[in-house]
């Protein structure tokens, strides 16, 4: 196991200390200033100074993608199911929520704000927004990829609709919940950050506007690298999770198998 682990972490770990070695060597040759382009090392050292402030408007960012996410994550399955569930429901509403997500996240923030204020409401309905979608698409194509020689052994046998969705099609669109899951958790984060940007008195989003104001662009940096960190624990929680839930996946044939 340990050696698995290790053949499998070392080509991304060699690219990153590459990728950072470039980039120092980029800022040493071409002498840019730290309010430019600073250097890694400049970037950790601010880190290091700011901590404590940044390490605030973390926690701050994590309160509002916590809910924010959880929020998307039930309307997304729930939405997945009811629309399963209703083919004319599907008909009516499906081609609305692919509508929903060609509007501009950061064009419709101001008008959230001016709607609901500048507390959490319009920050968490922008999480939401970004959230739910790539659940509800991943579960009803997993309820699509359904086996259909279990489903029509199942109606053969005398199982109601209510036995085949909970014994068959529920179970089967886990791996894929898990699949939106992982992509909801990263846009969450995504979500929250440009909600700050346009108007919070907290969080990373609305630290990066003051330190790029002021041309601190080493804690821009800063704040940039904590983004990336908390999105990758999101989605390594949410793989966790999968394993812990979820025995049996369908394989690469299934899930692209065509009805």
């Amino acid at each position: 196991m340990k050696n698995t682990w290790f053949h499998k972490g070392w080509p991304p770990v060699l690219a990153v200390i590459l990728l950072f070695l470039l980039w120092q060597l980029s800022v040493w040759w071409g002498h840019f200033p730290d309010w430019l382009l600073p250097g890694p090392f400049a970037v950790l050292a601010a880190f290091v100074k700011i901590f404590p402030r940044i390490m605030m408007h973390t926690m701050a960012t994590l309160q509002i993608t916590g809910i924010g996410f959880v929020i998307g994550a039930a309307i997304g399955f729930l939405l997945a199911v009811l629309l399963h569930l209703s083919p004319a429901l599907k008909r009516a509403l499906y081609p609305l929520i692919i509508l929903s997500q060609n509007i501009p996240i950061i064009a419709l923030a101001p008008l959230l704000i001016i709607w609901f204020g500048f507390g959490m409401l319009p920050k968490i309905i922008i999480i939401v927004l970004v959230c739910f979608f790539p659940i509800t698409v991943a579960m009803m194509d997993g309820f699509m990829q359904t086996d259909r020689e279990m489903l029509n052994y199942m109606r053969m046998s005398g199982a109601n609709p209510r036995q085949i969705f909970m014994k068959l099609e529920l179970p089967h669109s886990l791996a894929f919940l898990f699949s939106g899951l992982k992509i909801s958790a990263t846009y969450s984060v995504m979500g929250a950050v440009i909600s700050e940007w346009l108007g919070a008195s907290a969080g990373i989003g609305y630290f990066m506007t003051l330190s790029s104001n002021s041309f601190l662009t080493a804690r821009v940096f800063a704040a940039i690298f904590v983004i990336v960190l908390i999105s990758l624990t999101f989605f390594g929680l949410i793989v966790m999770m999968e394993k812990i839930v979820i025995r049996w996946k369908p394989d690469e044939g299934s899930i692209h198998h065509d009805r």
